[in-house]
């Protein structure tokens, strides 16, 4: 990957502003302990006309804007998502129709909220070979899939989308190391039971909630709090960097009080750890380059650092990407 960078970020959210209290009252919580749990304030839902696609889309158009190219130049569009549009066909297809361009590779990686990572690393290796530039596109709208009553889950997730061009070129912000992990043994731990092969949606399904995201909170925290810090850290070595190195850590953006608790852990001393959470809450697969885009639109990365993006979610997956600004 020394061979391709990011030549532009684009992001994008929906109007709506759902408040703790809003999304807490059918949970039975209240705004101090949402808060007190996730360090979320706020997020951003959906209007019931928009589709993950529309969101991805409009994140899209600033990455290219960013970017300074065409959609036309475009080789291939991957969109990271676990809330598609339809079951088939895949929602990058219709961002490649949105964008009114015809014949460019587009497919979709589900890896849940570690999937941005999943789709850098493949259509890194797809323009090393074909050329032309790469869109990459985390978006999710985590709230129709939402059991309103349940306050392990509502309260955490927001909707967006984030999105890079990637072109193959030394110049630019240089993706210098990726590494990528999956945990099947853990597959269980997040899910939506209902609605594929195993267990289509029929009636009962739907009677028992199956369509709704599931999630062992606890269980999850576990494995992110004791297996993150030696992932990173086997990582880094692999990378040929030392922690101290690092300037920036952009997590997926969780849990706030989580991300709290394990970044000490990692031991990267001169690193600023960059938030978006506070506002948008959880946005699955766009946490990561929402938050990307949000740091390089206010400057935060000087020429020559070193920025650790870590992504993990259902799989239960982690998977890492070090980029050289």
């Amino acid at each position: 990957m020394m061979d391709v960078s990011i030549i532009g970020t684009g992001a994008y959210v929906p109007d709506r502003i759902v408040s703790n209290a809003e999304v807490g009252a059918p949970a039975g919580v209240d705004d101090e302990w949402i808060w007190r749990k996730t360090a979320i304030r706020e997020r951003r839902w959906a209007a019931p006309e928009q589709a993950t696609s529309d969101l991805a889309t409009a994140a899209a158009r600033a990455a290219l804007k960013s970017a300074g190219i065409t959609a036309e130049q475009l080789s291939v569009i991957a969109v990271a998502t676990s809330t598609p549009d339809r079951p088939q066909p895949p929602t990058a297809a219709y961002v490649q129709r949105n964008l009114n361009i015809s014949g460019t590779a587009a497919f979709d990686v589900n890896a849940v909220c570690s999937g941005t990572v999943f789709a850098l690393s493949a259509v890194g290796s797809v323009i090393l070979r074909r050329g032309g530039y790469a869109l990459v596109i985390g978006a999710d709208v985590y709230s129709r899939i939402l059991n309103p009553a349940d306050r392990k889950t509502v309260i955490l997730f927001g909707d967006g989308a984030g999105a890079m061009v990637l072109a193959p070129t030394t110049r630019g912000p240089l993706i210098r190391h990726v590494a990528l992990h999956t945990f099947g043994e853990l597959a269980d731990l997040i899910q939506v039971p209902g609605g594929g092969s195993r267990t289509p949606l029929d009636q009962e399904a739907l009677d028992a909630g199956r369509q709704y995201f599931t999630m062992d909170g606890r269980e999850v925290r576990r494995f992110v709090v004791e297996q993150l810090p030696q992932l990173i850290k086997e990582f880094l070595h692999e990378a040929g960097v030392e922690p101290a190195d690092i300037s920036h850590f952009i997590p997926h953006q969780a849990n706030g009080v989580m991300l709290d608790q394990v970044f000490p852990e990692l031991a990267m001393p001169r690193a600023t750890m960059h938030r978006t959470l506070t506002h948008y809450g959880n946005t699955g697969a766009a946490s990561i380059p929402i938050t990307l885009d949000a740091a390089a639109r206010r400057g935060a990365f000087r020429p020559g650092e070193l920025i650790l993006l870590a992504g993990f979610g259902g799989g239960m997956a982690a998977n890492f990407a070090l980029v050289q600004w």
